[in-house]
């Protein structure tokens, strides 16, 4: 049986009452940067990679400058294992000696970065892959970490290789490709100072850029609904505060720390708020941010 009219009708208003929510918000942030870190589960999923590109493409036609910042761990987990080069891991980042750093550049700079720019060609935008290298975008620094012995609980000095954090951010080549109407699409890639060729943590990445953009918002995608408090329920609204006292009393840990460590620092050095919400649902990003609901957790300073 064919759907009658009323009930179309009722799908039309539907519709445009969603439009009429999300007015505000366009005229708000018109002429305004959003940073997105993309990474997780879209990244592997053709649907949501589509839904993904659909999104950033909307936010540049309704006036927002959407600069992208990409992961790509387990691609590059899978490179490293089919060219049959070994790699190690010390508190969940990655040792990168000169091979793996090589891997990680072509992975990243290269095919992930291509596919995400096809992506959103596809849905109609002009994307412009780039990664920290290009036009002096980030200057790296060397990781420095440490490490604690479990039985005798002596911290020592552990060298990570070629993993970087960012040093400095230059913006000057993501304004020219925003001016120029382009979608900035960023590998964590980035030289550094000595010369060498550093992997960085895409959230931290990202961070960066948005402190130093001034960015209205910065989304981290991930593959969890939020930050959830002790019984698992979602915690839409955080200060730096209420981080700190979460990761303190063990209510937020693994790696959800360094993520939201990312928000507060990203907060507190220029960038309006961040948020960390869930990728797999289908335009989450949207619904965060164009809907008086929201979804994810929002930290601001």
């Amino acid at each position: 049986m064919a759907p009658s009219k009323g009930n179309d009708a009722r799908v039309d208003l539907a519709k445009t009452e969603v439009l009429i929510e999300a007015l505000p918000y366009f005229q708000r942030y018109a002429g305004r940067t959003f940073v997105v870190k993309y990474g997780g589960h879209a990244m592997g999923d053709p649907k949501a990679a589509r839904d993904f590109a659909e999104d950033i493409v909307l936010l540049k036609a309704v006036g927002i400058n959407p600069v992208v910042v990409h992961g790509g761990g387990p691609q590059i987990g899978d490179m490293l294992k089919r060219l049959g080069v070994e790699t190690t891991f010390v508190d969940g980042l990655r040792v990168t000696d000169e091979a793996t750093a090589k891997v990680a550049e072509m992975v990243l700079s290269g095919a992930i970065n291509k596919e995400l720019v096809g992506w959103l060609s596809s849905a109609g935008g002009k994307a412009l892959g780039l990664s920290g290298k290009d036009g002096g975008l980030v200057t790296a620094r060397k990781v420095s970490r440490t490490t604690k012995d479990p039985e005798s609980l002596i911290e020592r000095a552990v060298d990570l290789g070629f993993v970087g954090e960012p040093a400095h951010v230059d913006t000057s080549v993501i304004d020219t490709a925003v001016n120029a109407g382009m979608i900035p699409v960023i590998a964590p890639i980035a030289g550094g100072e000595d010369g060498a060729t550093y992997n960085i943590n895409a959230d931290t990445m990202a961070g960066a850029i948005a402190a130093a953009l001034g960015a209205a918002r910065l989304f981290l995608l991930t593959d969890v609904a939020g930050v959830l408090d002790g019984d698992g329920k979602l915690l839409s609204d955080l200060e730096p505060g209420d981080v700190a006292r979460l990761i303190r009393n063990g209510v937020v840990n693994g790696g959800m720390v360094p993520k939201l460590e990312t928000c507060v620092t990203a907060v507190n050095s220029g960038c309006e708020a961040a948020v960390v919400l869930d990728g797999r649902v289908p335009h989450a990003m949207l619904l965060e941010f164009f809907t008086a609901r929201g979804a994810g957790t929002l930290v601001r300073a």
